[in-house]
This record gives structure tokens, C-alpha cells and sequence, in this order.
């Protein structure tokens, strides 16, 4: 399978560098599916008669998986190249539905941990990061923009995924979703149906997807208009060694307080609504259809955020943006806690903007690394931080349905309930937006010794030099 090799995946001179992000935007949409599994959350509740947390872990477990497969195999894809990853990738995330969908037709929910869990969250991660590096490379005049149109489809696949899951699950149910539905089996199909075709997609990035020559750079392109930008390095840190510095260490902080306050809620996202705005008879006034379509809504913010807010931090900066993610988004968290419950306007405009910085949040921290350790290995450094998403991943559902398991029971739960959850996202928000403040230069000691090449020994040294090298020794000898 040669033609998964890096070498043959070198774009050839006059290639159009805007055919790399439709290519990318086939993975992350696919992989973003992961957004839309609030749409059926309460069918698997009571099909495995199970509690949201125990349901909540199915999706903990696929985040932390993205996050260490990214981390361990970071360095890989910058090796092998996003060809490789994006095949790989498509394999694992394909895959993971097969073997969930196992589980639910045999009631076994070991199996769903096991297959969408761990098997898909390896996937997401390798398809993740499978595209950032190249499109960094593709685009170093614009690193926020590009980063943003890959990204924004992870955030955007929900928005395909969640109307189409709500009709494949009519479909195959046309009781899914009224009061005592068992629709597991529907859902089990579901998982078979999505996984032919996120296969295709994804096979098809994979087949389009190039590199650039070593060496290529965008007609006029001056470097010296990117480094003179605060906080933006024409230096190179390696990957072994950003992990050694503070930047990345309060970069980490500011990505997981960013993506706990989202996840949490985005993760309950469809049940959410109907909670908010539930009538004292237990009657919400939002049903099961327009639930699913406030999924797909929230994935507009998710996406529109990922390329409008990072493309903007190519103007203001990575550290001024991330200032408004969790600056602002720490108050419009705590106006939906007080005030959400009281008009579903009001409710879907603050749910719109704090999914909107969320989004951002992801897109943009490829670029802010990229600005503290250069283009060397960023896909490695970018994976090694997206061990915050795992551990958001467990921590987000995990806060949101341990205070929602302890104020009651799926289907009973109101606005008041959701309260305690919110403000601890409000807390976590502003710890992150203090570690931005902290973020500085990275200090020179960290820098790769051949800003070019990432490392001297990468070099080949000149064949001249070693007999100059030997008659300087031999003159000193004598």
C-alpha cells in the first residue's frame, strides 16, 4: 500500500493549496459525529436501564482516547505523513461503530465502552490531528484561518449528524422518542448505517490530501511580517522539549478549562432544553424533534466559532482572542444559569455564543502553538496537548451528571437543577483566562539549534568539511 507513503503524497510544483482543506474537512466532519450523541443518549439510557453517567462514560471514554492516541502517535503522523493517519484513522472510527453496534444488539454495554469508546476514540484522535500540520505548512501566512477551516468541520459534523441521526432513527423506529420507546435497536442500525458512510468520506480525504515540497512557501510570502507579531517565533521547539517549558503547561490549563465548560453541556446538549423550559405537570415545552434540531444549531456556533473566532486571532492575536473565550464566556455562563430558564430567545443566544468561543477555543490553539514553538513537530506538540481534552472529557459529563444524577432523574430535572453544574464551568473559565494572562515567550535555551532543518542532527554535514576539520586537528597536534 505504497500509495499511503508520505513521499508519494508531495504536491507537484503549481498545485492549488485550497484543495488541502476540503480534503481535511472530509475526515473532521466525519469525526465530528461524536458532537451529536446527546440525539440519542436517553434511548441507550433506557435500553441498558442505565444512569446518564454510566451512559456519559460512553462518550468520556472516545475523548480520552482521542486525546492519548494524539499525544502517542503525534510524532507518527508528522513522520508518515496525513495520508497514512487519515486512512488509519478512517479504519478505527469506521470500525468502532461496527463493534458498538455489537454491543447494543447484544445488550452489552461493555462492548459500546469497547467500540465507540476506545476503538472510535482512537480514530478521532489520529484523524484529529491528521490534517493540522500539513495545513499549517499549506498556510503560514494564515495559520489561524487554515487550522479554522479544518477544525470548524469537527465542530460542523454534528450539524450534519444530528439531523440525520434523528431521521435514520425514525426511520427505523417511528416510535423513537415518545415517553417509554425502547429504541436500541434502532440505534444499533443507525450505527452500522453511519459507519458506510463516514468509510467513503473519509477514504476520499485521505486519496486528495497532499504535502508541500520541502522548501515551498506562498507566492510573496515574507516571514518577517509573522515574527513581528507578539508571542510569534521564527525559532523551532521540538516536541520533547515543549512539554518541558511553562508556555505549554498553561496552554494545557487554558484548553482544558475551555473544553470542560463546553463539554459538559454539549454532551447533554438535546435533554438540556427540554429541562430548562420543563412545565410543573413534567411536560416540557421543547419535544424530542426540536431538542435534535437545537444540536444541530449549537454545531453552527461550534463550527461558525472554529473559523470566524480563529481567523480572527490572525489580526488580534492567539492571546487577546482566548481573553474573550474565557473572559466573556465566563459571564455568559453565569447569565445561563440565572437567567436561562427564563426565555428560550434569551437560552439559545447564550448556548449560540458560549458554543461559539468553545469552538474557537480548539481552532485556535494549533496557531498559538505554532507562534510559541514554530512549525517543527507542531503536530506532535498540538497532540501531546490534546491530553486536556481527555481529561475534559472525563471531567465535563462527569460534573454535569453527578449534580444532575443527584437532583434526579432523567425526565424530571429542571432549569434550578442544572445550576451547580454551571457555575462550576463559570469557576473553571476563570482559572483558564488567568493562565492566559501567564503566557510568555518561550525562553531561547528551548530552541532547536538549526531553525530550518528542527535539529543539527538532522543535518547532513558538507563532505568538504571533515578534512578541513582533520587539518585543523593535525596543525594543533603538531
Amino acid at each position: 500500500m505504497s500509495w499511503l507513503d508520505r513521499e508519494n503524497t508531495i504536491a507537484p510544483p503549481g498545485f492549488n493549496r485550497w484543495l488541502i482543506p476540503p480534503a481535511a474537512l472530509a475526515v473532521h466532519l466525519c469525526i465530528g459525529q461524536v458532537y451529536a450523541t446527546s440525539v440519542y443518549k436517553n434511548a441507550l439510557v433506557e435500553h441498558f436501564d442505565a444512569s446518564l453517567t454510566q451512559i456519559g462514560i460512553i462518550f468520556s471514554v472516545a475523548i480520552v482516547m482521542l486525546g492519548l492516541s494524539a499525544a502517542v502517535m503525534g510524532t507518527w503522523v508528522d513522520r508518515n505523513g496525513p495520508r497514512k493517519a487519515m486512512f488509519v484513522s478512517a479504519v478505527f472510527w469506521t470500525g468502532g461503530f461496527l463493534v458498538g453496534a455489537l454491543g447494543i444488539f447484544t445488550n452489552q454495554l461493555w462492548l459500546l465502552y469497547i467500540g465507540y469508546g476506545v476503538i472510535g476514540g482512537i480514530g478521532l484522535g489520529i484523524g484529529y490531528i491528521s490534517p493540522v500540520s500539513t495545513l499549517i505548512k499549506w498556510f503560514p501566512d494564515r495559520p489561524g484561518l487554515a487550522t479554522g477551516m479544518a477544525i470548524m468541520g469537527f465542530g460542523g459534523g454534528a450539524l450534519i449528524a444530528s439531523p440525520l441521526s434523528s431521521a435514520l432513527l425514525t426511520f427505523y423506529d417511528p416510535e423513537f422518542g415518545t415517553p417509554g420507546a425502547n429504541a436500541g435497536d434502532a440505534v444499533g442500525k443507525l450505527f452500522l448505517t453511519l459507519a458506510a458512510i463516514y468509510l467513503v468520506y473519509m477514504l476520499y480525504g485521505a486519496l486528495t490530501i497532499r504535502v508541500p515540497a520541502d522548501g515551498w512557501a506562498p507566492e510573496g510570502f515574507d516571514p518577517k511580517t509573522v515574527a513581528s507579531k507578539a508571542l510569534v517565533t521564527t525559532n523551532h521547539v521540538s516536541a520533547a522539549n515543549a512539554i518541558k517549558t511553562r508556555q505549554f503547561w498553561l496552554v494545557w490549563i487554558v484548553l482544558f478549562c475551555n473544553v470542560t465548560a463546553g463539554i459538559g453541556i454539549l454532551e447533554q446538549a438535546a435533554p438540556m432544553i427540554q429541562d430548562f423550559f420543563r412545565q410543573p405537570d413534567g411536560v416540557s415545552l421543547v419535544s424530542a424533534a426540536v431538542a435534535g434540531g437545537f444540536v444541530g444549531l449549537l454545531s453552527i456556533g461550534n463550527m461558525g466559532g472554529r473559523f470566524v473566532w480563529s481567523a480572527t486571532s490572525d489580526v488580534i492575536g492567539r492571546k487577546r482572542i482566548y481573553m474573550v473565550y474565557l473572559g466573556v464566556g465566563a459571564v455568559l455562563y453565569l447569565m445561563l444559569a440565572l437567567f436561562g430558564g427564563t426565555s428560550t430567545i434569551l437560552y439559545v443566544l447564550l448556548a449560540f455564543v458560549i458554543l461559539s468561543f468553545y469552538g474557537g477555543g480548539f481552532a485556535t490553539v494549533p496557531a498559538y502553538l505554532r507562534d510559541l514553538f514554530g512549525t517543527f513537530q507542531v503536530g506532535a506538540i498540538h497532540g501531546r496537548l490534546l491530553t486536556a481534552w481527555s481529561a475534559a472529557g472525563i471531567a465535563g459529563p462527569l460534573i454535569v451528571n453527578s449534580f444532575l444524577d443527584a437532583q434526579g432523574t432523567p425526565g424530571e430535572l429542571n432549569a434550578e437543577a442544572y445550576q451547580p453544574a454551571l457555575l462550576t464551568m463559570v469557576a473553571l473559565l476563570v482559572i483558564g483566562f488567568i493562565a492566559n494572562l501567564m503566557v510568555r515567550a518561550v525562553d531561547a535555551k528551548h530552541h532547536e539549534p538549526d531553525k530550518h532543518q528542527g535539529s543539527a542532527k538532522h543535518q547532513e554535514p558538507a563532505k568538504h568539511q571533515e578534512p578541513a576539520e582533520k587539518t585543523e586537528l593535525e596543525e594543533e597536534h603538531k
